[in-house]
């Protein structure tokens, strides 16, 4: 049988950190205490206005590839999760294969599932190198949120970062990815979205985003709870044998709520929010490199990636490392 396997690994952020005190020096009405209490965030890094999300995608892409030993030659598939993508079209997946030289005639498109998106991505290239039409491929999330947030609306504003995060996932006789599920309910879309559209020329909807806090808490904690769990036993495994957990680094509230129903250890969850904030589609392979590259996660441990966001959609993957 075909399996496809993560083999290397790569993160990137724009420019220097800009911390809560750095938020409260541009006039937003806030605190450290309050962001850090409510949130657990206490650095993001936002991106100039000249660099786009595809500068960051294609950036922790070669990154990825470095850690893989693997040209972007090498490279057949390529699946892009963004909910900030640099224009209406072609895909930013396109813009970054061109940028890293993947040869014509690789598949190049992307994924919107927002914050759920690199969990999406990550699925779906599972399941193309596993079908055997494709060998290796670059999973990557890439946003840069700065550019729809509200910056006087403080309960959002603090909240998100930009950044990327990649994979290079391969085929192999050997399972790294031992399953995976994604979900979705489209009655809940009005709980964090970004209406805002071209029509006509002009903007239509409002061009920032908007969240319910206390209902999108109340969501993610139950879905992400169930999707773990569900991962584990398609793959006929048990918590104990879980060494890590990674969830979507929205909140750190959220994110100890999840360990909690999981029965999951604080110590063996990936925590990055505090020194990237939210940041969406990238925030899971963010952290995934962090860990692997400061030696927390070793070759052969057993890792749970877990991705919600709007829509409403939710998924896990459930992979060895």
């Amino acid at each position: 049988m075909i399996f496809s396997r993560i083999v290397g690994t790569g993160g990137y952020v724009p420019g220097a950190p800009v911390s809560n005190n750095d938020l409260v020096a541009r006039g937003i009405d806030t605190s450290d205490d309050w962001i850090v209490e409510r949130t657990g965030i206490r650095a993001r890094y936002i991106a100039e206005k000249d660099v786009r999300t595809s500068t960051l995608a294609a950036e922790a892409a070669r990154r990825a590839l470095d850690a893989a030993g693997i040209a972007a030659t090498d490279i057949d598939l390529v699946v892009l999760a963004s909910t900030t993508p640099d224009m209406v079209f072609p895909s930013t997946a396109c813009l970054v294969q061109n940028e890293l030289g993947i040869p014509p005639g690789a598949t190049a498109f992307d994924v919107q599932a927002v914050c759920s998106g690199f969990v999406y991505a990550l699925t779906v290239a599972d399941k193309f190198i596993r079908s055997g039409s494709h060998k290796r491929a670059l999973v990557i999330g890439a946003e840069t949120l700065s550019r729809i947030v509200d910056w006087k609306d403080r309960s959002t504003c603090v909240l998100f970062g930009d950044g990327a995060g990649a994979v290079v996932l391969a085929a192999d006789d050997k399972a790294g990815i031992l399953s995976s599920a994604l979900h979705a309910d489209g009655s809940q879309h009005q709980i964090l979205n970004t209406t805002g559209q071209i029509a006509g020329g002009e903007i239509v909807g409002s061009p920032f985003l908007r969240m319910d806090g206390q209902a999108v808490f109340k969501q993610a904690v139950k879905v992400l709870g169930d999707v773990g769990q569900e991962v584990l036993d398609l793959a006929g495994l048990s918590l104990d044998e879980l060494d890590w957990l990674i969830p979507h680094q929205a909140n750190i509230r959220i994110m100890q709520s999840v360990a909690k129903r999981l029965k999951i250890p604080a110590e063996r969850m990936v925590v990055t929010v505090d020194m990237h904030g939210n940041t969406s589609a990238a925030s899971v392979p963010l952290a995934l490199d962090v860990a692997v590259r400061d030696g927390r996660i070793r070759p052969g441990q057993l890792v749970m990636l877990q991705g919600v966001g709007g829509g409403f959609t939710w998924g896990a993957v459930l992979a060895r490392v």
